[in-house]
């Protein structure tokens, strides 16, 4: 019998705590664009495509489609070449992809609806308020 392969492990260009500064500053991008209810979980151990989901509210498409277009550019600063949107025209739920970050941007009656934050409940949050972006344990 062949020996067992050793588990995949994703190639980082980024490191860990870049990543996780780059997820509070999209978060705070957000607010400066009066997103709402915005919150930053750290996924990784849960997800293995993504290490942190990035989770925002808007009141209108407008402001969805230029929440999505700041965060874009400034991942695209920051070096995340690879960043992709999906469903920017219709600017009801919008993902912003850049690989290790994901940001969700969300009309807020369809952030209800699909309810993220629970169904990753055991992801730790990270403050993005504060400047060193720690994890907190969810009650």
């Amino acid at each position: 019998m062949p020996p067992a392969k050793p588990e995949a492990k994703r190639k980082k260009a980024h490191s860990d705590d870049e990543v996780r500064t780059v997820a509070v500053a999209s978060a705070r991008i957000a607010d400066a664009g009066r997103g709402i209810d915005i919150t930053v979980l750290h996924v990784e151990k849960a997800i293995l495509v993504t290490d942190y989901f990035v989770i925002v509210s808007a009141r209108n498409k407008r402001q969805i489609q230029a929440i999505a277009g700041d965060i874009r550019d400034y991942l695209r600063d920051e070096g995340f070449r690879h960043v992709r949107y999906e469903g920017y025209e219709e600017a009801a739920w919008v993902l912003v992809d850049a690989g290790p970050i994901i940001v969700h941007i969300f009309r807020q009656d369809l952030r209800s609806y699909y309810d993220l934050e629970l169904l990753w409940g055991d992801a730790p949050l990270v403050e993005w308020r504060e400047n060193d972006g720690r994890e907190t344990e969810r009650s």
